[in-house]
């Protein structure tokens, strides 16, 4: 017995699937020669798609959680998980209203707010803001203000003067210790109508909490101060409440609502930004569904480079089972030919997808820096910086869907190698 037949010999009576045989006779398909070079081709092609559209999916997906995740820190971080307003008034009892709130189980603090769309304008520049009264120890209680002061002190709040974002402080060209004008159409009621209110008030802090649109529009003042400014007399425009389970708010409505009483009407973080958020998550399916043609197409290309294949093998494919290859040894040799491909494109593109992703902030300054252009303006996209967070059970879903559809493309070739008849693929030989 030759030796080119031993191995085919070593298979019968064999029923271990995938062994040497067929590992060999894949092997040596997939390498390149000369004649066949044009399978190959289409091999590589097929490899680098498959990477591609693993690697893609993976970056798309993540950058769309990672710019979930900050904008939802920032936003809660900066605004309340519940907010109690007064129905067609200002809440004028706002201490003892929040005492009964925060005794609900799951609330842990009920913040008064007093809060109006104001005209700001300084020496240099003028726009629009929005101003927010609170108590100082209240806005030294939140981290994302607290913890981001980059010019200034909250500490003497209370005795006059404003934070400003850092954005509307640049604007404005103004710096601590600069006065920055508001004015409000809550003014006087005269016989004339009524005179807007106009206040100059020293600036005590900037913050710069990362996300461009708070950066540039909120102002922070004592709560005396704001209901003086905004004429709200002894009453506030709401409560601010934070709960430890931001993502289960809709629970504290009805306890929250039962303890404000039937005056107030209470509304969740969900309910104001629903807009927003549902457009996040749209848009992050249809992006999904997109990149997820580009796994189709390679998936393709490895029928289309395995059908080339069979054809071109027809001859070796008949001498083969002739020497007493078996249908199962071929369906599986061909099997393993699409399959290695589909494999090491979709290992190659999960490393790629994370080298991008663990280092995509420092990729976009070097493309910035060299195509001289911003690719992540902060004020489109509202960061100052590319996020990206990697979620396992996503990548995983991505790796599973390109490793079936890998293996599914080469189901059809296999089965047509396997069925080719010796005598025909002979006959003219």
């Amino acid at each position: 017995m030759t030796d080119a037949a031993q191995p085919i010999a070593r298979t019968r009576g064999r029923s271990r699937a995938f062994g040497a045989f067929e590992w060999l006779l894949a092997m040596r398909y997939l390498r390149s020669r000369r004649r066949e070079g044009i399978v190959s081709v289409i091999a590589i092609i097929s490899f680098l798609g498959i990477m591609l559209g693993v690697a893609t999916l993976i970056i798309v997906m993540s950058v769309m959680n990672g710019f979930r995740t900050e904008l939802l820190s920032r936003i809660l971080g900066l605004n309340g998980h519940l907010y109690v307003q007064g129905i067609g008034v200002n809440i004028t009892d706002y201490d003892a209203l929040a005492e009964s709130v925060v005794a609900v189980p799951g609330v842990t603090a009920a913040i008064p707010l007093v809060d109006g769309q104001v005209m700001v304008q300084s020496a240099r520049n003028a726009g629009g803001a929005l101003v927010r009264g609170m108590r100082e120890a209240d806005l030294k209680s939140m981290p994302i203000i607290a913890d981001n002061i980059v010019m200034g002190t909250l500490d003497g709040l209370e005795e006059g003067g404003v934070a400003v974002g850092s954005r509307l402080a640049e604007n404005l060209g103004l710096l601590v210790g600069d006065n920055i004008t508001l004015l409000s159409p809550r003014g006087a009621i005269t016989p004339f109508g009524t005179a807007p209110k106009v206040g100059a008030f020293p600036i005590r802090a900037i913050f710069e909490i990362g996300m461009s649109e708070y950066d540039a529009s909120f102002v922070f003042m004592p709560l005396d101060e704001a209901r003086a400014f905004f004429r709200t007399n002894e009453g506030v425009s709401s409560l601010e409440i934070r709960v430890a389970n931001p993502d289960r708010v809709n629970d504290f409505v009805g306890p929250i609502a039962t303890a404000a009483g039937p005056c107030c009407a209470v509304t969740t973080w969900q309910q104001r930004n629903e807009s927003f958020f549902s457009a996040l998550q749209v848009e992050r399916n249809v992006m999904f569904l997109i990149l997820t043609l580009i796994l189709i197409v390679a998936s393709l290309n490895i029928i289309s480079g395995l059908v080339m294949l069979v054809k071109d093998k027809g001859r070796d494919i008949a001498v083969l089972r002739t020497m007493g290859a078996t249908r199962g040894a071929v369906m599986r040799a061909f099997f393993i030919s699409g399959a290695s491909i589909g494999v090491a494109g979709t290992i190659a593109g999960f490393l790629l997808g994370l080298v991008f992703c663990l280092n995509i902030e420092n990729l976009r300054q070097f493309l910035s820096r060299l195509s001289g252009t911003e690719l992540f303006s902060p004020e489109i996209y509202f960061l100052s910086r590319m996020p990206a967070e990697v979620d396992a059970s996503e990548v995983t879903a991505v790796v599973l869907m390109a490793l079936f559809l890998s293996f599914a493309a080469t189901l059809y070739p296999a089965w047509r190698a396997a069925s080719l008849d010796p005598v025909e693929a002979l006959r003219y030989e």
